[in-house]
């Protein structure tokens, strides 16, 4: 199987399509406008506590203000607090957070009322962006994200992505990182790092680091609040970074400017594929040139066609999406009804699970099967439901088919 990414800058947004033998698989598309993007980091101030909701609103320079809730602070935020208030009094020199003392978690039953005041500088990370009328949603448990590693400052554990089943290796990495990071920062360990030898984890753990220093230097030299501390990567790079897979034959993209900034981000995490990333210089848009326009067309309706006339209908409710596969106009199968219907439905379970990527769809799917009457068939397509469902990153849960098909 081939794998391709094709990204598509536009003046006010990046789109990046994954291509899987030239089959469309996944979309994503961000605003290149939008300031307010999850991941980045604000020294902002209390402007009003919500003892009710056991919240609080910060400004973080958003026209609303923005939410946080008493249990986002994180168990390591009285630590933090110290730090940051360290770090704003003191303008010569940087503290280290080796130095730094570790106070213990925060109380989970605790309120806002008892923890914040009015005014007060906090350090916050934007965990959701704003939508329609209300303002971004915050966190103060702050992380650093990379493509193998989250660095989480005040932490000190070490945790490994469940994802990764062979015991050998969880323990490899986790005694490997607690080798290798610093006092007083814990890691994540992301599933991508299954098998990665210790220069390319520590290489990204430094760049890490560098990113919390130079966030905390930020907050030493703030004048104003709220203050931008940390940027999160440049869009194209960050929808790269979850996707980027080493076995990608190509990456076209058609700006210069983001084709130096990607082919700089793979040259840093896989320095052998660098050549790999080639600018897309056509007449034709790079969507058209790939056939990726007339495929999106086709997949984003409600009525989405495959195999020899078969489809299927995708209807989206309040509280779930329902799927219902027909056989449409096809010519039977020699094998009659049974083998007609098991035809139809493991060419539904693969579209499905393509959709299923492209439309990012969430929450309770239900689908509607041909009815078969053999088991034996009825476990072949759960199998083949579970296997394409092995590609998608989202977090799912598969049941076998209920006696209504």
């Amino acid at each position: 199987m081939t794998s391709e990414l094709v990204v598509d800058v536009q003046p006010k947004e990046v789109s990046i399509a994954l291509l899987e033998d030239k089959s469309l698989v996944e979309l994503q598309s961000e605003g290149r406008n939008i300031s307010f993007s999850v991941g980045n980091m604000y020294l902002g101030r209390v402007k009003k506590l919500m003892p009710g909701l056991n919240a609080c609103f910060v400004d973080v320079g958003y026209e609303k203000d923005a939410f946080l809730h008493y249990l986002d602070l994180g168990p390591q935020f009285n630590s933090l607090e110290k730090f940051v208030k360290q770090t704003l009094s003191d303008k010569k020199r940087l503290n280290s957070i080796s130095k730094a003392t570790l106070l213990p978690d925060l109380d989970k039953d605790g309120t806002i009322a008892n923890t914040l005041k009015v005014g007060q500088e906090v350090v916050v990370q934007i965990v959701k962006e704003p939508i329609s009328t209300k303002g971004p949603r915050l966190s103060s448990e702050i992380s650093f994200a990379g493509r193998y590693l989250i660095l989480i400052p005040f932490n000190d554990k070490v945790s490994v992505s469940q994802k990764i089943k062979s015991s050998e290796e969880r323990a490899r990495l986790k005694q490997l990182l607690m080798s290798i990071k610093p006092k007083k920062f814990g890691v994540i360990v992301r599933t991508v790092a299954e098998g990665k030898r210790v220069a390319e984890l520590d290489g990204e753990l430094k760049v890490l680091i560098k990113h919390w220093e130079d966030a905390m230097s930020k907050v030493q030299k703030a004048t104003k609040y709220p203050t931008l501390i940390y940027e999160e990567t440049s869009r194209a790079v960050g929808l790269l970074r979850d996707l980027f897979n080493p076995s990608f034959e190509n990456i076209y993209v058609n700006d210069e400017m983001v084709f130096h900034e990607i082919r700089d981000y793979v040259a840093l995490i896989a320095p052998e594929r660098a050549n790999i990333v080639k600018q897309y210089k056509g007449q034709l848009p790079i969507y058209d040139n790939f056939g990726i326009t007339k495929q999106i067309k086709s997949s984003f309706g409600k009525t989405i066609s495959y195999k020899s006339g078969a489809y299927l209908i995708i209807e989206h409710t309040e509280a779930l999406h329902v799927v219902d596969v027909n056989s449409g106009n096809r010519t039977k199968n020699a094998n009659g009804q049974e083998g007609n219907a098991l035809e139809v439905n493991l060419g539904a379970a693969d579209e499905l699970a393509r959709q299923l990527r492209l439309r990012d769809m969430g929450g309770i799917i239900v689908v509607d099967f041909i009815d078969m009457n053999e088991n034996e068939n009825r476990q072949k397509l759960y199998e083949r439901m579970c296997a394409n469902m092995q590609k998608d990153r989202a977090r799912h849960n598969i049941l076998p088919l209920s006696k209504f098909g």
